[in-house]
């Protein structure tokens, strides 16, 4: 059931402006993880980073964001989330300059290690703060869908911004460009936001914060490796094993714990569930073309870092309107129809992208992305507007940290999976043409290694490099293809699932298992 707070309404004007705070939030935090991406190759020159040390640069914050996602929320809920999203901001703030200002590639991967920290205290907080201040479910879910179109436009501004600071400045002005955004947001929370907490709880629940933290630690740590060490390999296998023992004994503790962070029986609540499985398909499948297509502009359509961002803004300007028109349709059609629709349009998107050749023309590939778009859109408002309206307002952070956490693992798991994918195709490919076997050994393994590398080897060649360019270039399109339809199958699979177990829309003010799920803990 949808429980109101008991929290005193607040005023019409000052909720919008607290939207906008929090959206404001939200967009640097997300601009940070697209912006990122486009400097690599210039970290690699200017910092001397081998490709494993850029692959930190950008996991070593995706692994500390994932992995502080549910203590977070728990953190908000306990001492009030409008005080956690300052502390988020400024951390968030502080790590970006130390960034910025690294001088080798060791203090960077440290930095962004540290940013983490602040972006998970940020996102948890920042829905939490809006499912507290639109009480009316109408109202919230259009505020949610306001909330997922600032990331669409961070994603757009992510790779456009990118380029143009490194064609203007040095690789450092992507993290210094955080700090005003960053504190333009935290005077808006301190002036606007308005404070809320779970004033139900009375005492801290430790054990659940060290088991969910080293869990979820240890799962996305596991999923980033996996590659690396062969997902059939003893040491994935065994990471695998060490995070679901711990995550269930995560579980079990917090089924006995009187005040738990987690009130895990609300995976009992299919409207919380299944929308939770469906924004990790969707999620799934986004990453993993996102890690896809950014290569493809650049190294097989060469477009420069800047040319590239620009081109992808179609499919982040339809995530943007999607986010916002989903919640109407919703209204009329319910939530399954509206998510199962949006993920049977990424299937589609994907299918089709999966066709793209070296030359296919752009107009053709804006149409892809624009049904990539609109259909993240239609998943992930109206699912994220099902996650926190099943749970009552008190229980908001903690349950914004649950969508934090399946988008997270999710993208992370697309990444894993469709970069394993794409890499056995692309050698397979490439293993046997006549330009790569006339290389020596060590520029084949560069070339193996990734596509970048195997432009750099065939800027050395000469005339030959003509004919092994050519090779690489045909040979991305197949792993490049296999990929897409991956994240298609992935994408579909998520549209049944929703269509079968997510219901129309809630019932009556409130599922009743989810007072009984709450009442129980």
């Amino acid at each position: 059931m949808e429980r109101l707070t008991d929290t005193p309404a607040v005023p019409s004007s000052r909720r919008w402006w607290a939207l906008a705070i929090t959206c404001l939030a939200v967009f640097v935090t997300v601009l940070d993880g697209t912006i990122v991406n486009v400097a690599l190759p210039s970290l690699s020159s200017e910092l001397g980073a081998s490709t494993r040390q850029l692959q930190w640069v950008v996991d070593a914050y995706l692994l500390v964001f994932c992995a502080l996602l549910l203590a977070a929320g728990s953190l908000g809920d306990r001492v009030g989330r409008k005080k956690v999203l300052v502390v988020g901001l400024l951390a968030f703030a502080g790590t970006s300059a130390l960034a910025g200002a690294a001088s080798s590639i060791e203090v960077l991967i440290a930095s962004r290690a540290l940013m983490g920290i602040g972006a998970a205290l940020i996102f948890p907080a920042t829905l939490a703060i809006i499912t507290n201040v639109f009480t009316d479910p109408a109202e919230r879910g259009k505020a949610i869908g306001i909330w997922g179109a600032s990331s669409g436009i961070a994603v757009a501004a992510g790779p456009v911004l990118g380029g143009w600071l490194l064609e203007h400045f040095w690789w450092g002005s992507i993290f210094f460009v955080n700090l005003p955004i960053a504190a333009i947001a935290i005077l808006g929370t301190v002036l606007v936001v308005p404070d809320s907490r779970d004033e139900t709880i009375h005492r801290w629940d430790p054990l659940g914060l060290l088991l969910s933290t080293a869990g979820v630690f240890a799962l996305v740590y596991t999923i980033i490796e996996a590659s690396g060490w062969g997902w059939g390999s003893a040491k994935t296998i065994g990471g695998f094993v060490v995070s679901i023992v711990v995550l269930a004994l995560f579980a079990g503790w917090e089924l006995r714990t009187p005040e738990p962070m987690l009130p895990v029986r609300i995976f009992r609540n299919l409207r919380f569930t299944a929308a939770s499985v469906s924004i990790t398909a969707a999620f799934f499948a986004l990453f993993g073309f996102i890690f896809l297509v950014t290569q493809y502009f650049q190294l097989v359509r060469d477009y420069s870092p800047l040319g590239a961002g620009i081109r992808t803004l179609p499919v982040a300007t339809a995530i943007a309107v999607g986010s916002v028109i989903a919640p109407k349709f919703v209204e009329s059609r319910g939530t399954k129809f509206v998510v199962s629709l949006g993920l049977f349009l990424l299937a589609i998107g994907f299918a089709w992208i999966g066709t793209v050749e070296a030359d296919t023309p752009y107009w053709i590939i804006v149409c892809q992305m624009m049904f990539n778009g609109f259909g993240m859109g239609f998943t992930t408002a109206p699912a994220t507007e099902s996650i926190m309206g099943s749970l009552t307002p008190d229980k908001a952070g903690i349950g914004s940290a649950v969508n934090d956490t399946t988008r997270e693992l999710g993208g992370t798991l697309g990444v894993a999976v469709i970069g394993s994918v794409f890499t056995s195709v692309y050698v397979g490919a490439l293993r046997g043409r006549p330009g790569f076997e006339s290389l020596a050994p060590e520029a084949r393994r560069a070339a193996e290694e990734s596509v970048s590398a195997a432009a750099q080897v065939a800027g050395k060649m000469g005339t030959q490099g003509t004919v092994f360019i050519a090779e690489v270039k045909d040979s991305f399109l197949s792993g490049f293809s296999v990929g897409c339809w991956v994240s298609a199958g992935v994408a579909l699979a998520g549209s049944l699932f929703a269509l079968r177990f997510l219901p129309a829309r809630a019932h009556g003010h409130a599922p009743a298992a989810v007072e009984v799920a709450l009442s129980a803990e």
